[in-house]
Order: structure tokens, then C-alpha cells, then sequence
């Protein structure tokens, strides 16, 4: 039997996971355009490639309902402005995931919530490179930085003196009244 051919952009998901079919191959960067939103301007102009494979692996073939599984890798480099320094900063993205596929939005609602699975519907024409694109961006850290930022970070600036008086401790100023004597009196009632 010969393999069908399948577009990665218009993917016949539940024919390809039934013939554990493979698809592997590379999509430009600027391909990805919420992937290169927060690309710092002072960093190098998006270059390079998405690498990507997917692989659909059909469990329980002979039951009533098959379990329908894709796997998932794909890998690039994006820059993002580093929390830290404000420089731009180099992140390595690589990813590996497993999806269930089930008939309808519902059932795959219902199954989310009850499983540790990702579970996802069943399209006619499923874009792969939107799925890539997604598990990227949930790939990226929360807080980008540098593992040792290339300068040195510097203090926040004080405030100067005549700007904005240091205020005294109220409860030891407090004290200091409770220490001085009142025209005379020791402050024993006597």
C-alpha cells in the first residue's frame, strides 16, 4: 500500500494518526508572527528556521472508539528582552508533547478536565503549524533573563537628601520626648 501524502497546513489528522504516518520538516521564523511579537528591536532581525516532526500513533486500534495520539517535537531560537539587565537575551526553545485527539470541542472539554492529557478536537483540515506555534509560545519562560547578564546591573537611584527629607523613626522620636525633661519637671510628678 502506498503512503498518502499529507500537508502540514491542511492535515488530515484522523487518517494520519490511523496510519501512524510521520511528518517532519522546518518552517521559517518570520513564518511565526505571534512567536516574533516582544522581539526587542536592538536584537539581531529574526533569522532562522522552526524545526518540527509529528508523529500520530493510534492506541487501541481494534476497540469501538480508537485513541487517536500525536507526538509532537519542535525546536527554535527567539529573542526576548531579559527582566533583569533590559538587554536582549538569546532563548533556546525545544519541545516535546503528546496530544489525544477526540471527535468534537465537547468531548474534548470533558476529557481536558478529567486528564493530566492534553486533549484536543479532531479537525478536517488541521494547521500543524499553528499547533507548533502554540506549544512554542507556551514553551517560552515567564520572566526572561540571562543566566549572567553581560553588564552590570546598577543600584536604583537614591533619592538626594535636600529632595526628600530622611524621616525619623516616630517611636524613636517617642522616646526621645519621653527622655527630656519638661521646664524642669523630671517627669515624676513630684
Amino acid at each position: 500500500m502506498k503512503a498518502r501524502p499529507y500537508d502540514p497546513l491542511r492535515l488530515d489528522l484522523e487518517n494520519f494518526i490511523a496510519d501512524a504516518a510521520t511528518l517532519r520538516g522546518s518552517w521559517p521564523l518570520s513564518d511565526f508572527e505571534r512567536l516574533l511579537d516582544g522581539w526587542p528591536a536592538d536584537a539581531p532581525p529574526p533569522a532562522g528556521e522552526v524545526c518540527w516532526s509529528a508523529v500520530g500513533e493510534p492506541r487501541k486500534p481494534q476497540a469501538l472508539e480508537p485513541e487517536r495520539w500525536l507526538h509532537l517535537e519542535a525546536g527554535t531560537q527567539v529573542w526576548r528582552e531579559c527582566q533583569r539587565c533590559l538587554q536582549p537575551v538569546a532563548l533556546s526553545l525545544a519541545l516535546q508533547r503528546t496530544l489525544r485527539f477526540v471527535h468534537g470541542e465537547d468531548e474534548a472539554a470533558r476529557l481536558d478536565a478529567d486528564s493530566e492529557d492534553d486533549v484536543l478536537a479532531l479537525e478536517r483540515a488541521f494547521d500543524l503549524r499553528a499547533l507548533v506555534e502554540d506549544e512554542l509560545l507556551l514553551a517560552l519562560p515567564l520572566v526572561p533573563r540571562h543566566e549572567q547578564c553581560p553588564q552590570p546591573l546598577t543600584a536604583a537611584q537614591q533619592p538626594d537628601a535636600e529632595e526628600e527629607p530622611v524621616r525619623e523613626n516616630p517611636f524613636a522620636a517617642l522616646a526621645r520626648l519621653r527622655r527630656r525633661p519638661e521646664g524642669g519637671n523630671d517627669g515624676s510628678g513630684t
